[in-house]
């Protein structure tokens, strides 16, 4: 598990910054990944404050330009499976806002790790009239073995969101399940909820005392 969240941070971070606030509506899914990875690797490599580790510098960037491209609340209740039903409104509301939170700070840890890593996007299969898609890539770098790195989205009327990541075959929202409902078999859909919200706490005490330095 630290293994995967440790190539997660590091490899989708690299792929899911953007340098636009708002992404055109019919831009087609692999040309939107394509674009925003360019985008994050130029970002990332020329940012001094970023290669410092400046952590508040990161979450700015984390929050402008990454969640517009995500859609949380698909990924939070895929997550929860079929727990999500049971759950009522203002905890579905809790538990994704928790969640997102987790993310922000797991990418946020990563950006600043961003050296020398190189995309390569594998062509697009299946139909593109389809409204959810896989985009498929993988990571490089010198010295290193090619690690797989693909992208499941949706189509909303705002345009493809992102709602999953597989890392070296493994699923992020398939991970994060068994989590969950381990999670929710100790203390029910609140205990998860505090359970993420104590994470995040200490994350967010941790990016302050780094800023302080």
């Amino acid at each position: 598990m630290k293994l995967f969240n440790r190539l997660l941070t590091i490899l989708a971070t690299v792929s899911l910054f953007s340098g636009a606030a708002i992404a055109a509506v019919d831009e087609a899914p692999d040309v939107l990944v394509k674009r925003i990875s360019q985008e994050v690797l130029d970002a990332a490599k020329s940012d001094k404050d970023i290669q410092g580790g400046n952590q508040k510098r990161v979450l700015e960037l984390v929050e402008v330009k990454v969640l517009p491209y995500v859609n949380f609340q698909h990924m939070t209740s895929l997550a929860a499976g079929r727990f999500w039903r049971e759950a009522t409104p203002e905890q579905q509301k809790s538990l994704t806002n928790e969640f997102r939170a987790l993310l922000v700070y797991t990418y946020s840890g990563a950006i600043s790790q961003i050296r020398d890593q190189k995309l390569e996007f594998k062509p697009m299969t299946g139909d593109l009239a389809d409204n959810d898609v896989v985009v498929r890539s993988q990571v490089t770098r010198a010295g290193g073995e090619p690690i797989q790195l693909n992208y499941r989205l949706e189509k909303l009327p705002v345009g493809w969101r992102i709602y999953d990541v597989n890392v070296l075959g493994a699923w992020l929202v398939e991970t994060y399940k068994g989590n969950f409902a381990a999670e929710i078999g100790r203390g029910g859909i609140d205990g998860l909820i505090k359970t993420l919200s104590d994470k995040n706490k200490q994350l967010a005490a941790k990016s302050l005392r780094n800023a302080a330095k």
